[in-house]
């Protein structure tokens, strides 16, 4: 059976794929191996979180996962404090740019949760299987291609989504070109207990160890409650991973001592240290009767948290073009695909330039580099029409 569509992978980035195209009369299956995430238990929380903007909430919102989200573990947030290396600072409210919130700080598993029960109330076919491999059919771009799934099956679609994250088999197999560069840094995520209440506010501080951010999360039977993303130096990270964990609590709430400089007085971990490498990664995000979405596709510094945003602008553009195509072209034909690559060149760019920039400029230590970039950050609170642009651009990724 030849399938129109087939989505390859069952993250966040595949099912809300699959569920925009089926939602817009498109015929589509999902290939990946069965998943199920069980409701979470009182106080206990996912260790990854997003920060999903206005945009990819009313995205959200459109495919009917947003009200499936229980709002008691719902995060707003309606504030940013960014702090630099020296006594530079930006105060970023929505109230500047007449918005109700900045964010929204939500779990990776309570997504991928209802995003698997919309897929199934919705009746979209389910292969419990994985791409292995991907050769193209008759020669002709036009014509889909076949993927080899790891049990020696052979589906045939006019279009595969590639969304099976960073380590993309199909975009592997289809030999699409991707350039990777590690940044030596590791993402380390826990979540914390917090002497202070957050009052909806994340707080971020450059520094030059890494970038720290303290993301609000709805309190706890013990108080309130954020939830941490250090990017740090991969030596230092590693040496943290591979304490015992009593020691490793102790030292990390040491660290945190010192470098949140008691902004929400003493924090305790309250959860397991999980890392992972940190790279800047882009795909050419289109093949012959492929297109790549969300890790597959790109990936940026996490120190804006626009990773998971990026990847559901990537689905929301797909979908629209696939949809919109004339009657006469394929799912996959290749010009439906070049204007879904047009349509994310300059969102993807522009936030490939901003992250990597930041990333680069405080990580520079001449003491000039180091009074610019603060002083900056100065001008930037001072000029309320900048900020008010700042959040705008934000909110539309």
């Amino acid at each position: 059976m030849k399938h129109q569509i087939l989505v390859c992978g069952a993250g966040i980035a595949g099912l809300s794929c699959a569920l925009a195209l089926a939602r817009k009369g498109q015929r589509v299956a999902v290939l990946a191996p069965r998943s199920e995430v069980p409701a979470a238990l009182p106080d206990t929380y996912h260790p990854r979180v997003y920060a999903i903007s206005p945009a990819s909430q009313r995205f959200l919102d459109e495919l009917g996962v947003w009200q499936m989200l229980p709002p008691a573990r719902i995060a707003p947030v309606q504030a940013m404090e960014i702090h630099g290396d020296g006594d530079g600072r930006v105060d970023l409210h929505a109230w500047q740019a007449a918005q109700e919130n900045l964010a929204w700080i939500v779990e990776s598993g309570e997504i991928e949760r209802v995003l698997i029960q919309a897929v199934r109330m919705f009746g979209i076919e389910w292969l419990d299987d994985r791409c292995e491999g991907w050769s193209q059919g008759n020669g002709s771009p036009d014509q889909g291609g076949t993927v080899l799934t790891a049990a020696g099956r052979r589906l045939q679609a006019e279009l595969f989504v590639g969304a099976d994250g960073a380590a993309s088999r199909l975009r592997e197999s289809a030999g699409i070109k991707h350039e990777s560069r590690p940044y030596r840094d590791t993402g380390l995520v826990a979540h914390l207990d917090a002497q202070r209440p957050h009052q909806s506010t994340a707080v971020q501080w450059f520094r030059d160890d890494g970038v720290l951010a303290l993301l609000p999360l709805p309190d706890t039977a013990a108080g309130p409650q954020v939830s941490m993303v250090w990017s740090m130096r991969e030596a230092r990270a590693e040496a943290l991973l591979a304490m015992p964990r009593p020691e490793q609590a102790a030292e990390l709430e040491k660290l945190l001592a010192h470098a949140a400089q008691g902004r929400l007085g003493a924090l305790r971990v309250r959860s397991v240290l999980h890392g992972f490498p940190l790279s800047l990664d882009q795909a050419h995000m289109i093949g012959p009767g492929i297109a790549l979405v969300g890790d597959a596709a790109h990936r940026v510094h996490p120190l804006a948290g626009q990773g998971l945003n990026l990847g559901l602008g990537d689905v929301q553009a797909l979908s629209e073009a696939v949809s919109r195509r004339e009657r006469f072209r394929t799912a996959g034909d290749a010009r439906v695909l070049r204007r879904y690559q047009r349509s994310r060149a300059e969102p993807v760019l522009a936030m490939r330039l901003a992250t990597d920039g930041l990333h680069r400029l405080f990580g520079a230590r001449t003491a000039p580099l180091v009074w610019l970039r603060n002083a900056g950050m100065r001008w930037v609170d001072a000029l309320p029409f900048v900020k008010r642009q700042l959040i705008e651009g934000a909110s539309r990724n």
